[in-house]
């Protein structure tokens, strides 16, 4: 029963070392939640959290560490999500002065965290460190447990779950600062925007070897 909740546990922990960094991902939800409220905020980190459960089915078979090993191919990935960033961060600039809950939540911010996400060299470059965590368990211990093959649902099931919470406890913190504060929404929102803005030319550069 120990070792279960340890691979629980370490499952969760790496889920949050995945999701909780600051970056492109939490600037795309934070800009939702604060221009439309929690479930856009949700919602844009469910497309992540997809995105995510789309690069473990690859790991799985191959294809990201293909991708490491693919230089023309990793920079493709890095150019397109330059560009996008940059397009998502106009959009977040032109509405960072409007805020509604009435508006469609749940597609907007879905798409643009998921095609964000896949074109995310930093997802691939996490599945292949922190990541391996999930696809070799055995090579992992916490709390002086190693970990166990047995475990290992288990420790994929505590991956979600740590995803899940900080999708939909990110949010809703936000917003409850911004009934507070009645000025945070707009300087998160603008601050989300200049977060995308930077990581699109870091990224073009990047992408043309600068």
């Amino acid at each position: 029963m120990f070792d279960a909740a340890v691979s629980v546990v370490a499952g969760l922990a790496l889920g949050l070392s995945l999701a909780a960094p600051p970056g492109p991902m939490n600037a795309v939800i934070a800009e939702e939640a604060v221009t439309r409220g929690w479930r856009a905020g949700f919602f844009a980190g469910l497309g992540a959290m997809t995105a995510d459960a789309c690069f473990f089915a690859l790991a799985l078979v191959g294809v990201v560490a293909f991708i490491q090993d693919a230089p023309t191919v990793r920079t493709l990935m890095v150019g397109v999500g330059g560009v996008l960033m940059l397009y998502y961060a106009y959009g977040a600039f032109r509405d960072a002065g409007s805020f509604s809950d009435a508006e469609p939540a749940e597609g907007r911010g879905f798409r643009k965290a998921f095609v964000l996400a896949l074109t995310n060299p930093y997802q691939v470059t996490w599945w292949l460190t922190a990541g391996v965590g999930l696809l070799n368990p055995t090579e992992f211990s916490a709390f002086g447990v190693q970990l166990s093959a047995a475990n290992g649902a288990l420790t994929i099931a505590g991956f979600f779950a740590g995803i899940l919470v900080w999708v939909a406890g990110f949010p809703a913190s936000l917003r409850a600062a911004g009934e507070r504060v009645d000025a945070f929404g707009t300087v998160v929102a603008y601050a989300s925007a200049g977060v995308l803005a930077l990581f699109g030319v870091l990224f073009l550069r990047r992408a043309a070897g600068l």
